[in-house]
This record gives C-alpha cells, sequence and structure tokens, in this order.
C-alpha cells in the first residue's frame, strides 16, 4: 500500500478485496475455487500492518456484508475456513514469531474451525454432514456394483466386493477427526503459501519454514504411533468400539507424520550425495505408488524422531 493511503483507506480496500474474492469464490465456476484460497491475505495483511483488533473488525464487517450479498452459511463458512485464520496468521507476523510457530497456530485455528463448522451446520440445519457424507459414499459403490451387475458380472464377485466395501466404510465414519485435521492442514497450507507469495510483494516480511531435509517432529509421536498401535489390538479382540477409533486416528496420524518425516530424511540424503532432482522425483514416485515402501518410510520417519538418523549418519562431516 502506498504511504499517502491512512490506515482508515487501506482497511477498507482489503475489506473490499476479500468481499470480492468471496463473492467470486461463490459465482465464478473453477476460478472460485482458486479465489477461495486467496480470501485469508488480505486480513493477515490488515492484521499484520494495523494489528489484531482491526483485523477481527475487518473479518466481522466481511461476514456482514457476505450474509447480506449471499447467505449466512456460505459466509460463515469462508470466515472459519480462511478469515479467522488469515487474522491469526496475521498477528503472528505482526508479533515477529517463528515460522514454525505460525503454521503451528494456524493449524490449531483450522482444525477448531472444522469442528465449529461442523456444529454450526449440524445446529443450525440439523444436517449431520459426517454421515451424509457417508451416506453418498455407499450410495456411489451400490450404483458401481448396479452398472457392473448390468454389464453381466456374476453376482458371487459383486457380493464379494460388497462384503470388503462395507468394512471400509465403516473404517472411514471412525476416521472422521483425521480427515478434519486433514482437511484443516491442507486450509493451513494453502494459506501459507498464499501469503508467502503476497507478502513480499508488498514489501513485507513472512518467515520461512526450514528447508524441507531439516524437518525433524518431536518423539512424542513415535510413542503415540506406539499407543495407537497397543490400543488398535486391544480395541479390536475386545469389542471396544471407542478404544479402536481413537487408537485408530492417533496411529494414523503418527503414521503420516512419521511418512512425512521419513521423505524429510531422504531429502537429506539426497541433499548429502547431490541426487539429481530427475533422479530425486523418480525415487519419491516408485515409492509413492509401493504401499510396503510407504510403510517402511514411514516407520523410519518414526524411528528418526527417537535416533537422529541425520546426526549419525553425517557425523564427522565431507
Amino acid at each position: 500500500m502506498g504511504r499517502n493511503i491512512t490506515p482508515t483507506v487501506e482497511g477498507g480496500l482489503l475489506v473490499a478485496i476479500t468481499l470480492i474474492l468471496g463473492l467470486a469464490s461463490v459465482y465464478v465456476p473453477l476460478l472460485g475455487m482458486l479465489a477461495e484460497f486467496f480470501c485469508a491475505v488480505p486480513l493477515a495483511v490488515l492484521t499484520a500492518r494495523q494489528g489484531a483488533g482491526k483485523g477481527l473488525t475487518a473479518l466481522v464487517v466481511t461476514f456482514i456484508l457476505l450474509s447480506i450479498l449471499i447467505s449466512p452459511l456460505l459466509s460463515m463458512r469462508l470466515v472459519l475456513s480462511y478469515g479467522i485464520c488469515g487474522v491469526v496468521l496475521g498477528f503472528c507476523v505482526r508479533k515477529n514469531f517463528g515460522a514454525v510457530k505460525i503454521f503451528f497456530m494456524t493449524l490449531v485455528v483450522a482444525s477448531a474451525a472444522q469442528v465449529v463448522s461442523l456444529g454450526l451446520l449440524l445446529a443450525i440445519m440439523d444436517v449431520n454432514f459426517i454421515e451424509t457424507q457417508i451416506e453418498l459414499v455407499r450410495e456411489s459403490f451400490n450404483e458401481s456394483f448396479a452398472l457392473y451387475e448390468s454389464m453381466g458380472v456374476e453376482q458371487e464377485r459383486i457380493n464379494e466386493a460388497k462384503a470388503q466395501v462395507e468394512p471400509a466404510i465403516q473404517t472411514l465414519t471412525f476416521l472422521i477427526p483425521t480427515l478434519m485435521m486433514l482437511t484443516a492442514l491442507i486450509n493451513s497450507a494453502v494459506i501459507w503459501l498464499t501469503a508467502h507469495w503476497i507478502f513480499p510483494k508488498l514489501q513485507m516480511k513472512i518467515p520461512k519454514l526450514p528447508d524441507f531435509a531439516e524437518w525433524h517432529f518431536p518423539q512424542i509421536f513415535f510413542y503415540t504411533a506406539v499407543i495407537g498401535g497397543l490400543g488398535l489390538y486391544w480395541g479390536y479382540t475386545r469389542g471396544w468400539t471407542e478404544i479402536f477409533e481413537i487408537a485408530l486416528n492417533l496411529l494414523i496420524v503418527s503414521a503420516l507424520i512419521g511418512l512425512v518425516q521419513g521423505f524429510s530424511l531422504l531429502a537429506a540424503i539426497f541433499d548429502r550425495y547431490k541426487v539429481s532432482k530427475f533422479m530425486r522425483r523418480i525415487l519419491y514416485v516408485l515409492l509413492l505408488l509401493n504401499m510396503f515402501f510407504i510403510q517402511l518410510v514411514a516407520i523410519t520417519g518414526l524411528f528418526d524422531m527417537l535416533f537422529d538418523y541425520r546426526k549419525k549418519l553425517f557425523k564427522g562431516g565431507d
């Protein structure tokens, strides 16, 4: 923003930009999805420049205007999914927090926003969004089975497939907390990437995350993976559905974090031995296409949290 623009005018312009992006996300096909990703950035810029008070005020004004122009429910979704996260990110940048702390706080807020969004949807419209989505998945499988049956596929094979699908759908219902967390993670990543693209263009500083090869998660995730595995066994063998559900989510989340750390360890090894980018991409794809290798990388990542193989492998320098 130019030096001659007052804070009030600047705030009004940023609210207007947020409003335009919000409207585009609803009314513009295809490009609207891209516009939605940028909804958080104007509020983040405003908060970073003028403080959390101005950012929250702008968020409320944006919500009121969007509610008038589209609908309160759609406006609430945009505000919770992106708006509040933008304010939090801008506040953290203003306080000069580190990159990891900024991303973590944005992720926590995005996760809480997911819970609140589902709660409001259930309270206001009496619609259980989770059950609705699961039912849609079940119906899509039933339509596929009906298509196979019309094509002359043996009924016995269709029945076998149905017997395999239903437990998978039931497992999917258990993984709702993990899926919500992944949605929040995607929202946080999108906000982080768009902010990193826009902030420098406005001569604003935003810290960068460490290089991927340096990522190292706390040891607690190794222990949560162990607890999740034990809980999964106890819950399954003793019929404790609640324990099984909690343990399954704990194990999946820990394994995903271990997978990220495993690939980070690989990136460090590739850097160490100067593996070309082309060869790295081929190796990454080969690993991701094989479930055994994915599990191996995840387990290696979990153990790397304990033993820090990078220090052991690269100790002593070149």
